[in-house]
């Protein structure tokens, strides 16, 4: 199977390359989940990387590829946060200068977090597209590299790493919930899915908020949206208009797409909080937004949930205390 210019030797190759720079996370059970639906379902817990998200993965293998004369440039990036704090953790730990560029819709928590490892940080802009298109204005002129978000191949390759995992843990897996943005972790997680158990059903779920590959996907092209303010703040910002693969790819090969409301994001953190004793970001629990929803998991299913990150302000953490508990 070949997808585009991806191959199931692209994502072995990104494993080997990633593997001494991030962590090997669980896929553990969730007994009451499970017990409402009827399933079997587990949950990948990308939150337990030392970055504090599946992000890493993609920017590991990204800047790992990179040639000596490109890292002595330096690189940049344009976040949400997630993946500027994965970038800007990669260049500390192979010295190489980074630069993280935002909206002014990150959360300060993401941005101290960005911080710490030591990145330049600019925050200039309303949108993740109009930083994204300094930073590439900045890669014409000084000769630094982008390390995009979502829409590269070696992105979507070391995301893929995490669906590699998956089959190694459970083989019988046979439905993966995946958030869905950018769809560079879609395309990796269905692509390494797919090219070892083609029968594997993927599910995209988004926020109902600014939801811009699924309102592309209606549309049948890319387009832009407005951010606006939701729980699921990580999975705001555009898909790029000359978009070379995330939008084919969850086109072509995502089996569904759903949106969550933003009270059932707040069950799924609270949730997790009960059931778990993990607190992660709104972003990561619109599978399990999707899952407590009646009807939408089929009984005896083996269902795979990503929790992609634990990015979340401290004040909405006591929120949904405040409103479940």
């Amino acid at each position: 199977m070949v997808v585009k210019d991806i191959t199931s030797r692209d994502l072995w190759k990104a494993r080997k390359r990633i593997t001494p720079y991030i962590t090997r996370t669980p896929l553990v059970y969730s007994y009451k989940l499970s017990q409402m639906t009827g399933a079997n379902i587990y949950l990948k817990l990308e939150n337990l990387q030392e970055v504090g998200a599946f992000k890493v993965r993609g920017a590991a293998n990204k800047i790992l590829s990179l040639t000596d004369e490109q890292k002595g440039k330096g690189v940049s990036t344009f976040s949400t946060g997630n993946h500027g704090m994965a970038v800007a953790y990669i260049a500390k730990k192979l010295g190489i200068k980074a630069l993280v560029c935002m909206s002014d819709h990150v959360p300060e928590v993401k941005v101290n977090n960005i911080r710490k490892f030591g990145a330049e940080i600019k925050q200039d802009w309303d949108s993740q597209d109009a930083a994204g298109v300094y930073c590439y204005d900045l890669m014409e002129k000084e000769g630094v590299t982008v390390i995009p978000p979502f829409d590269d191949k070696e992105i979507i390759c070391g995301q893929a790493t995490m669906a590699l995992e998956i089959i190694e843990d459970q083989p019988d897996i046979d439905t993966v919930l995946v958030p869905l943005s950018g769809g560079g972790l879609i395309s990796g997680v269905t692509l390494g899915m797919k090219m070892t158990v083609p029968d594997v059903k993927i599910v995209g779920i988004s926020q109902m908020k600014a939801a811009v590959m699924i309102e592309s996907l209606k549309a049948g092209h890319p387009i832009e949206m407005p951010e606006e303010e939701t729980l699921a703040d990580s999975l705001l910002g555009g898909i790029g208009l000359d978009n070379k693969y995330t939008f084919d790819i969850t086109r072509d090969y995502v089996d569904e797409v759903a949106q969550v409301e933003e009270d059932q994001i707040a069950d799924g953190l609270a949730y997790l909080m009960e059931n778990h004793k993990v607190i992660a970001e709104g972003a990561s629990c619109v599978g399990i937004a999707y899952a407590l929803q009646q009807g939408n998991i089929k009984p005896g299913s083996n269902v795979a949930i990503i929790v992609t990150g634990c990015g979340i302000p401290m004040e909405q953490v006591k929120n949904i205390v405040d409103s479940h508990f």
